[in-house]
């Protein structure tokens, strides 16, 4: 893989991508990289060769019939997102006593944080914040937005809300607190009082691991779709380019302009968050209970682990936002439905029909879908 020059610096450096400067500040730093080839990406990852977060492979636009199936998504869909992003918003203003800090994880978190910005702001009556930034797995949270957060823009630590789409196996819910604590032990003297809660919010959370209104596996319609709903930005990169006092890095699909949604998606939600306070929604401030989706979480990991003789369970990702992902940017083993006939798996079906991955129905899955990644042979 051969890296180019930053286009940019990142320190100090706040940009919003492809969204208004009142949805979101991208605490990342955009590079230019050099797309590694999936397969390729797949083996330098398995072998331990290099860490999936100092590569990305190409991404392409979706073509004419994803978007039909997207469109198909989001009107099956957008009640029910703006219902958890109101219940979200409510379970968060029930939460911070003042002013609101939002902290999307980039980037499936970061069109849920924009349309929460704007809810709490307008329909709560809280001045609100979002900034995006990077997590990642086995290597944190980026430390230096944090301290950006914290100690130049000058936000409570105690406003502080960390945010995403949804939860998966819970692995970066865990992440998050192991960052957190290490970031509290080695900064606590930046601020005088409060501490930051490393609790992740979600529209969802199937693994049990967070503060959610919902732990169902619906449709989010944000986690089918790439750059162009999330501010024509990647997703974050940690590698040789990005120097101590760097944010994160990301790229930014300039190209992908002419077919970008992330602002019409932002507007298009805060009018279905309207429509359903107009006919009489109520807000619920109350999560639900973790504990029944951690425990069925656990339970289908080690059964298919045993079934399928998986060592490694980061190649198992269960849930419909977690199953796009493994069919837009991995190398596909498997993807199991509990319904193939359902439209809300429409996409899966025509991923695995274009990449010819095989497909499963299993009634019993606790999820709409698992997709598991194909294991790399030792060369």
């Amino acid at each position: 893989m051969r890296s180019q020059p930053k286009q940019q610096p990142a320190q100090g450096a706040c940009f919003h991508g492809s969204y208004r400067p009142e949805d979101v500040h991208f605490l990342l730093t955009p590079i230019q990289l050099e797309p590694t080839p999936v397969a390729e990406k797949e083996r330098l990852i398995q072998s331990g060769q290099r860490h999936y977060s100092e590569m990305l492979s190409r991404e392409s636009l979706p073509s004419p019939r994803y978007m039909t199936l997207f469109e198909q998504a989001w009107a099956m869909n957008r009640a029910r997102m703006a219902q958890g992003l109101l219940d979200l918003a409510a379970i968060i203003a029930n939460q911070r006593a003042d002013a609101i800090t939002l902290l999307s994880l980039a980037r499936a978190g970061t069109p849920v944080g924009a349309v929460l910005k704007h809810t709490l702001t307008d329909l709560f009556d809280r001045p609100t914040t979002h900034y995006s930034l990077s997590i990642i797995r086995d290597r944190g949270i980026d430390q230096q937005a944090l301290r950006y957060v914290l100690e130049q823009a000058g936000h409570d630590p105690a406003s502080i809300v960390f945010i995403d789409g949804w939860t998966g196996k819970g692995v970066i819910a865990r992440e998050l607190r192991r960052a957190i604590a290490d970031f509290t032990e080695r900064r606590c003297q930046c601020w005088n009082e409060g501490a930051l809660d490393p609790n992740l919010y979600a529209l969802t959370d199937l693994a049990g691991v967070g503060i959610a209104p919902s732990d169902a596996d619906y449709l989010i319609p944000s986690s089918i779709m790439n750059a162009t709903l999330s501010g024509l930005v990647s997703r974050s990169i940690l590698n040789e380019q990005i120097g101590p006092r760097d944010f994160h890095g990301c790229v930014y699909f300039a190209d992908f302009a002419p077919q970008d949604r992330s602002v019409w998606f932002v507007d298009a939600l805060r009018e279905a968050i309207r429509e359903q306070i107009a006919a009489g929604y109520r807000p619920n401030p109350n999560p639900i209970d973790p504990t029944p989706a951690r425990t069925r979480s656990q339970r289908l990991i080690a059964e298919l682990k045993s079934r399928f003789a998986i060592r490694d369970e980061n190649l198992i990702k269960p849930g419909i936002g977690e199953a796009t992902r493994v069919l837009l940017r991995r190398v596909p083993e498997l993807l199991i439905l509990r319904d193939a006939e359902i439209p809300e798996v429409a996409h899966l079906r025509q991923l695995a029909d274009e990449k010819t991955v095989r497909c499963e129905v299993d009634p019993s899955l606790p999820y709409q879908a698992v997709a598991l990644i194909q294991a790399c042979q030792p060369s």
